[in-house]
């Protein structure tokens, strides 16, 4: 597919762009939203979960924003340099065409990485533009004051905890606590700005020409080297490979967590309540995240997730949530209380604005078979897990024997209290499961017989409390005909042969139920009532996993069109939010890692199919 667009088609005098319109860059301690309009609309400083300096995305007018875009009337353009995160947004004028490139420098430098620096350099490529300039910063989500100081190429932004400086090869103008410029540029004139945090132990410093021509060539050396491991040839190598470039983008790199999005609040539905923080690592990830980073050969960024996990996130006392949260913070902490912004509008006036995750608390009982399959997969093709991790692995084990089959808020993080969740169940399998493998190839100690026998048992209650009769389908929770399209990762996760009749008609109904035009629904809030107002858009990991449940069973034409019409709704850039809205549009938070981590499993196990 093509890595351009044009913003034409954005609605009329909207205060908002489309969330599909952005493009990210990043530093892989955080990132920046730049619209197609060339508005840096969403930048949380200095990490991903920090209070946001720019956030016009979620309130036009008190959100603050980064504007940078030619003077005059111009249709717009973006794609990414090839292979790289560096972004390029292109105007073109009734007297020539300019380009605004974008990114965020890649180093090891420690002076270097405090700065996040920020660089955006215009360039006319052909005749004579015009451009137009205003920064806006508002720190704090626009709750903390802050003041300006001026010379004639440096503005420095200093609130009670942040100082930014910006430096720019032309005349700036304060404006209030603002900046501004106005400037023209012939054919090959150039212009740079770089936003750098600065602090007492970090000098200010300009950017002059060659010193951004330097650190671009060496951000698009990065990131064309980065990417050189990967070993995925297939046939959707452009699709595949800017997957993996945004999950590396997605990734805390002090860490080695991957936050779900690096966005806050963006609507699963105009007008609903369903807005949440994702700028947080999820257990449910886990899994899926070493599954498609070992498969296309990035084993350095595997070992390094699998070290946060085992560093940050270690079997503690057992609470409501049990010894594990769903989730934690980039920095491996545990308090994520959630609150709402509300002197913020919301994306198009759809608040609530919320920051934390109240959902850190719920008792997800699949989380388990998430983390000890990722670990699986882990000792199995990357490198043996110590012996203070089997001992880890075994303490989470016994808790999973113990309590799986009590009720839970379920992998969608319901909020209309707590069920007997037939995928939770199912992952509590894969927990005991993997453990049991693990045990038999490396010979490590554990109370076998007793997880065999806890296996055996969650089986069977699987099979006989989580089928209908009347659906002739596996179902969303005990005592109920509703259908889940979690239910796709059965044979996913091995728990089911997948051409086993009950799983072929279980993928016929969901097929009938759930999905249109290759997209999926998680479920139908109508019918199981999640505890939330208002309905929600198709769920792109799910329709993915469609994917790869057509390809198991052998439907390979199905699969490979499905697959197809699934790439049409990603944005211009090849990238996906959470959701596809009824006619097309990106909703909530974005980009989602989980969606390109199925996009990656999807693509791998299709392409093997398919010889």
């Amino acid at each position: 597919m093509a890595e351009t667009a044009d913003s034409s088609g954005a609605q009329a005098g909207s205060r908002y762009l489309p969330i599909a319109d952005h493009g990210l860059i990043g530093d892989l301690r955080t990132v920046a939203l730049v619209g197609t309009d060339g508005t840096i609309d969403w930048y949380c400083c200095p990490s991903f979960d920090a209070p946001s300096v720019f956030a016009s995305l979620l309130d036009a007018d008190r959100g603050g924003s980064f504007a940078l875009a030619a003077a005059v009337t111009a249709r717009t353009k973006q794609f990414y340099f090839p292979d790289t995160n560096v972004l390029i947004t292109r105007f073109y004028t009734e007297d020539g065409v300019g380009e605004v490139q974008d990114f965020m420098p890649v180093t090891d430098n420690a002076l270097e990485i405090e700065r996040h620096r920020l660089i955006r350099r215009v360039v006319c490529v052909r005749g004579t533009v015009p451009f137009r300039v205003r920064v806006a910063p508002r720190f704090h989500y626009g709750t903390a004051s802050h003041t300006l100081r001026m010379s004639p190429d440096t503005a420095v932004f200093t609130c009670s905890d942040t100082r930014l400086a910006l430096t720019a090869t032309v005349a700036l103008e304060g404006d209030g606590t603002d900046v501004r410029a106005e400037f023209k540029l012939g054919e090959g004139e150039s212009a740079v700005f770089a936003l750098d945090q600065i602090g007492d132990d970090i000098t200010q410093r300009g950017c002059a020409h060659a010193e951004a021509e330097q650190q671009f060539t060496a951000t698009v050396a990065y990131w064309r080297g980065w990417l050189r491991q990967s070993r995925y040839r297939g046939r959707w190598r452009e699709m595949v490979h800017r997957s993996a470039l945004t999950l590396k983008l997605l990734t805390y790199a002090p860490t080695g967590a991957i936050v779900a999005a690096p966005t806050t609040s963006l609507p699963e539905q105009l007008g609903g309540e369903r807005n949440w923080d994702y700028r947080y690592a999820w257990i449910r990830d886990a899994a899926f995240c070493v599954y498609a980073l070992l498969r296309l050969g990035f084993a350095g960024e595997a070992e390094a997730f699998i070290t946060f996990l085992t560093a940050h996130i270690r079997p503690g006392q057992t609470n409501s949530s049990g010894p594990l949260q769903i989730m934690y913070g980039i920095d491996g902490r545990t308090d994520l209380t959630e609150s709402e912004l509300t002197h913020l509008e919301g994306y198009q006036g759809s608040a609530p604005v919320r920051i934390g995750n109240a959902a850190a608390d719920q008792l997800q009982l699949d989380i388990y078979g998430a983390l000890i399959d990722s670990v699986y997969l882990y000792d199995k093709w990357a490198q043996p897990i110590s012996s203070d991790q089997w001992d880890d692995v075994c303490a989470i084990v016994d808790w999973v024997c113990a309590h799986w089959d009590q009720p839970d808020e379920g992998v969608w993080e319901t909020r209309g209290g707590r069920k007997n969740f037939i995928y939770s169940r199912l992952m509590c399998w894969v927990a005991i499961e993997r453990a049991i493998r693990i045990a038999n190839r490396r010979g490590l100690p554990a109370d076998l017989p007793r997880w065999q026998q806890c296996r055996n048992t969650v089986y069977r209650r699987i099979m006989e409390r989580g089928w209908s009769e009347r659906r002739q389908a596996f179902v969303q929770h005990e005592g109920t005909d509703v259908l889940d399209a979690a239910m796709l990762m059965m044979p996913l996760t091995k728990f089911i042969a997948p051409t086993d009749p009950k799983w072929l008609s279980t993928l016929d109904a969901i097929t009938r139920d759930l999905v249109s035009d290759s997209l999926v629904y998680r479920y139908d809030p109508r019918s199981s009532p999640d505890g939330l107002r208002g309905d929600e858009g198709t769920f792109s990991i799910c329709s993915f996993w469609y994917v790869e449940a057509l390809v198991r069973a052998g439907r390979l034409d199905e699969a490979q069109l499905a697959f197809e019409k699934m790439l049409t709704y990603a944005n211009h850039l090849g990238l996906y939010a959470e959701e596809i809205g009824r006619t097309g549009e990106q909703q909530g938070n974005f980009p989602q890692a989980f969606t390109h981590l199925s996009l990656i499993s999807a693509a791998f196990n299709l392409d093997l199919a398919l010889g």
